[in-house]
């Protein structure tokens, strides 16, 4: 009987494509990750579903859009009820582990962002009425509160969790995670708080929003556990005598803002190497209109997970950070990898490589993540080396993060569950077909009212291999970016005529794809 692969996912947050060496960065040093691409193939126009962390990552799970799997936006956690990919199998015999951040329930405990109002919308005694009911709340939706793990020390995992048999959990991001690696640190460390935070921090002759230097030391911190207790639970396998197959999640909570890399990565670049992308300080939106007049007038709040705008030394130092935090990542894949080959695993080990979403990082002169879905943040790195079946060494076919759960059940030998909407990449792999998808959808729903809003949004984005179209509701903005002529997405031409045939046609083509994206679950009970 052929053995069935085993499958390890690095997953990094808040990563935009262009930060790694094998996709061209030539200053941040990546060399395990680009060893794994050029191994592999790599894709080079991979789309997220939504460019926040809960909805894409339910999306990468389930294989399924923010509107099927009901995580529109983050604060809504990933219902229990629904099927992974992982449990799918976990179900046909695979041992299955997370090690690092998930994200697929909330990590705080913080009242929403949007009530509407009740002169409105109708209450009840507990809430507003809503057209569903959910059962989203309780003791099984607090696996990752960040302030249960810190406060009551009884508090654990209620696995299997989506999947997973087992789990080290860890929330937060920068030297403020917590959960189970928080646990752990408080046995490494006689005082964790001592170290922690910006109040800790150590000095430094540079340190622009949202970063300090820590004082947390390379060794105790966040991407060096994640690391390590992934490279301990490798090499447990044989020790255990475990023979089933295994699907490993091996997820940092690294590079996501604040900046905080630690020791030799704080200043391992020098932000006078750093290039500033193409369109800083150009593009005009009514978002960076509403951005770049808060401040230039003072009144900005940079200390917000909002995007927010940055000169351009701020912008190099920024990126000098994240570089640092992207090669601390790739050293842990590089313990990761060692321990794979010690333990005689490597050759039967599927490895891929992605990120949640992308971030600005200088895009128009703005950081962080938010509704200007430009190349930056919703295309991001995909790498898939399978040592048994290698293929293309690059594909610019678009694909989307829909697409990871049906190529790993198909690799598996497994059929898909009904309502999974992706595709398996393996036919365009083995380079059975050249076109893998015409069109990319993007979901984006805010019930965050900020950037000049003055009320929720919702964006839709189409993305062809020629375009990005972006509609804005009830706004009523569009964007329109000829990506041959205008790659780095500076110039709308929504209005301009000579565009208004690709709108038409676009715009169609976006109804089509949204009307094939609508769910198919559940299934009829019986004929009415």
């Amino acid at each position: 009987m052929k053995q069935r692969p085993n499958f390890i996912l690095f997953i990094t947050d808040q990563h935009q494509a262009n930060h790694l060496g094998c996709y061209g960065n030539a200053v941040v040093k990546t060399p395990h990750i680009d060893q794994i691409a050029g191994r592999g193939t790599r894709f080079d126009r991979f789309y997220v579903t939504n460019p926040f962390c809960m909805p894409s990552r339910s999306s990468i799970i389930t294989g399924r859009m923010p509107s099927a799997h009901g995580v529109r936006t983050n604060g809504v956690p990933l219902s229990l009820e629904s099927q992974t990919f992982v449990e799918s199998l976990r179900s046909d015999g695979y041992r299955t582990a997370l090690i690092g951040k998930l994200h697929l329930q909330n990590m705080h405990n913080i009242p929403r962002a949007y009530t509407p109002s009740p002169s409105d919308i109708a209450f009840d005694d507990e809430d507003i009425v809503q057209a569903r009911r959910f059962d989203l709340q309780g003791p099984a939706y607090e696996n990752e509160s960040h302030e249960k793990w810190a406060n009551d020390p009884d508090h654990e995992i209620r696995a299997p969790y989506y999947g997973f048999e087992h789990v080290d959990l860890c929330t937060m991001h920068g030297d403020q995670v917590g959960a189970q690696y928080g646990r752990w640190l408080s046995k490494e460390l006689k005082d964790p708080a001592a170290v922690r935070g910006r109040d800790n921090a150590l000095p430094s002759s540079f340190q622009p929003p949202q970063s300090w230097r820590t004082s947390l030391e390379e060794a105790v911190y966040p991407s060096a556990y994640i690391g390590r207790q992934t490279e301990r639970w490798l090499r447990n396998l044989k020790a255990s005598g475990e023979t089933r197959p295994f699907f490993l999640q091996c997820s940092f909570p690294d590079p996501h803002h604040p900046f905080t890399p630690p020791g030799k990565y704080w200043d391992m670049y020098d932000p006078d190497d750093i290039v500033l992308p193409a369109n800083f300080g150009k593009g005009d939106s009514p978002m960076l209109r509403h951005l770049r007049k808060a401040f230039e007038s003072g009144t900005a709040n940079r200390n917000t997970t909002l995007p927010y705008v940055v000169t351009e030394k701020e912008a190099r130092e920024t990126t000098a950070l994240n570089y640092g935090a992207i090669s601390m990542v790739d050293d842990q894949v590089g313990i990761v990898l060692q321990a794979l080959k010690d333990e005689g695993l490597a050759e039967n080990t599927i490895l891929v490589f992605m990120a949640d979403h992308g971030e600005y990082m200088g895009d128009y002169g703005i950081m962080l993540k938010g509704p200007i879905h430009s190349q930056s943040m919703i295309r991001i790195p995909f790498i898939w080396t399978d040592p048994q079946m290698p293929g293309l060494s690059s594909t610019s076919a678009l694909a989307s993060t829909l697409d990871l759960s049906a190529t790993v059940l198909s690799r598996a030998g497994l059929l898909p569950y009904h309502g999974l909407q992706g595709q398996s990449l393996l036919p365009l792999i083995q380079e059975e077909r050249e076109v893998h998808r015409t069109e990319i959808v993007v979901e984006d729903d805010r019930e965050v009212i900020y950037l000049g809003f003055e009320e929720p949004q919702r964006v839709r984005t189409l993305v062809t291999e020629g375009f990005r179209m972006s509609l804005f509701r009830p706004l009523g903005y569009s964007e329109l970016f000829d990506l041959k002529e205008d790659p780095h997405e500076i110039t709308n031409v929504w209005s301009d005529p000579n565009y208004f045939d690709a709108k038409a046609s676009l715009t169609e083509r976006m109804v089509g794809a949204m009307a094939d994206l609508q769910d198919w679950c559940p299934l009829p009970t019986g004929r009415a």
